[in-house]
């Protein structure tokens, strides 16, 4: 698990550390330049390169007094680094001042920003705004960056010192103009924009360095009390995770999977939960469906069990329909509602006499989201065992909210619900976010683009259900789920333009640990 933190609680964590345990500020920053300095040499020795022009771009607080500090330290290796500064020197931290006069004294030619096009660079630091950026870059700020994204020839390396300038420390977000870079080099912990798009895209390969911070910073600083759990996000260490397979046990020992799933005519997305679900160890799973998808589920999953039913009794045995899903929710250890049902009058009623009657957790997904967003009065059923699944589109029509209005802070909005209904919330997006009950955050690491097809939240569904069907809790299954669905897109092909959702489903298995104990 690696812990993730916002700008605000960076700087907390910075203030704790250098006045509660006494760490002076230019230990951090020697540290700091340190570790951006080893990193653009190692760069340069795995290229072989002789040539060996390094350019740092600085603003005058301690995000730049961070990058002169690293190309002093370059220039005393042998490299031809310079640095140009952006702002009034005046006004600069004293940090800053401090760092740009030992600069001085080496010998590191030091001039304006509008300089830096007079020649060509084999490499280019970004050290003009760290994690406290708030507001929209406009006018020198802009322009600086805009010219260091087109410096020409292209640097083979881009570096970013914290964080690419111009990336929201927690949201991701490009505030008017951000620098795109290869590689960002941040400090303890990282930043919760580098995780969530588009800041992710702009920040390259993350390296962590540790430049001192003690564990307790991040867990003692003040303004901890306002949100005293800070995101994370998953690795591969992580997947210890997933319950153990007992040797001695039988199909029902991992749990049974009912998923209300399919409309006439669109079995798909009830298939693919149920083939997710089964690759994820759960040891039934019926599919709860119209009898008109019958001939079509037996043949594509004859290890499902069917629940079929006629929709025309839903609407007109009200009274005997209910009887029907609470023998149906009782079987089950878990429910899935909501893929492919479709938006007929009658998902209403049946969406309600499966949050009324399940006494087990709920995963509710797609026609199931919309039916409660179309009819608000559902969610007066939520209780602390559902999980919901929405993307964005289905998040505004949950909120009232615009897609756009989300999208400027997915953490937020998520959190906001989850809390709200006291439930837990997966956002999905390129990065999603998952919200638990209490306040826990989630953001996922793993996935690519290739995942963007349909019916990839359909496997992502049945994930959440196996794993809470072999034993693992809402809100660990929904956070687990999002990465081991990450990981078996990975798997099934990053950078492929022909992944299936289905090919999706069947690499679960290759990213799991293998039986119990995880062998």
């Amino acid at each position: 698990m690696r812990r993730l933190v916002t700008g605000r609680r960076a700087k907390e964590i910075d203030a704790y550390t250098m006045r509660v345990i006494g760490i002076p500020s230019m230990v951090l920053m020697e540290r700091a330049a340190l570790g951006v300095a080893r990193e653009v040499r190692q760069w340069f020795q795995a290229e072989g390169r002789e040539s060996r022009s390094v350019l740092a771009v600085c603003g005058t607080g301690n995000n730049g007094a961070d990058g002169v500090a690293a190309v002093r330290m370059l220039r005393l290796a042998g490299f031809d680094a310079c640095a140009a500064i952006i702002g009034d020197v005046k006004r600069g931290t004293e940090e800053f001042k401090r760092q740009l006069e030992i600069a001085g004294r080496v010998g590191v030619p030091i001039f304006g920003w509008q300089k830096m096009g007079e020649r060509s660079w084999d490499a280019v630091i970004d050290a003009v705004f760290g994690v406290g950026l708030s507001r929209e870059i406009t006018g020198d700020y802009r322009q600086c960056i805009e010219r260091m994204n087109a410096l020409a020839p292209a640097p083979s390396l881009r570096a970013a010192v914290d964080i690419p300038s111009g990336i929201h420390a927690d949201t991701g977000r490009v505030m008017g103009a951000a620098f795109r870079a290869d590689l960002t080099v941040t400090f303890g912990w990282e930043k919760q924009g580098t995780v969530l798009y588009p800041g992710r895209e702009y920040a390259g390969c993350v390296k962590v360095e540790d430049i001192g911070f003690p564990e307790e910073s991040i867990d003692k600083a003040p303004g901890n009390e306002e949100n005293p759990r800070s995101a994370f996000t998953y690795g591969p260490e992580d997947l210890a995770l997933v319950p153990e397979r007992k040797a001695y046990s039988n199909k029902g020992t991992f749990g049974r999977v009912l998923i209300a799933a399919g409309s006439r005519g669109m079995c798909g997305a009830a298939y693919l939960s149920a083939l997710g679900a089964y690759r994820t160890g759960a040891g039934l799973v019926k599919i709860l469906t119209v009898e008109e998808n019958r001939q079509v589920l037996q043949s594509l999953l004859p290890e499902a069990i069917l629940a079929l039913y006629d929709p025309a009794d839903v609407m007109g045995d009200r009274e005997g329909f209910r009887r029907f899903m609470e023998e149906q929710t009782s079987w089950a250890d878990v429910v899935v509602l909501g893929p492919g049902l479709g938006r007929e009058p009658y998902v209403e009623y049946l969406a309600e006499a499966i949050l009324t009657s399940a006494f087990v957790p709920v995963i509710v997904d797609a026609d199931g989201l919309n039916a409660i967003a179309s009819h608000p009065y559902l969610t007066s059923y939520y209780t602390e065992n559902i999980v919901i699944t929405p993307h964005l589109g289905e998040m505004a029509r949950l909120t009232g909210r615009s897609i756009e209005d989300i999208q400027e802070n997915l953490p937020a909005a998520a959190q906001e619900y989850a809390l709200r209904y006291g439930i837990t919330c997966v956002l999905k997006d390129a990065a999603t976010v998952a919200a638990g009950r209490d306040g826990n955050l989630y953001i996922n690491s793993s996935g690519g683009s290739a995942m963007a097809k349909a019916g990839s939240g359909d496997v992502l569904t049945g994930i959440i259900a196996g794993l809470i069907a072999i034993g693992a809790e809402e809100e660990s299954a929904a956070f687990l789920g999002v990465y081991i669905h990450g990981l078996a897109g990975e798997q099934a092909g990053r950078d492929s333009h022909s992944m299936l959702a289905s090919e999706l489903a069947e690499n679960i298995g290759k990213v799991l640990p293998n039986g119990r104990n995880g062998r």
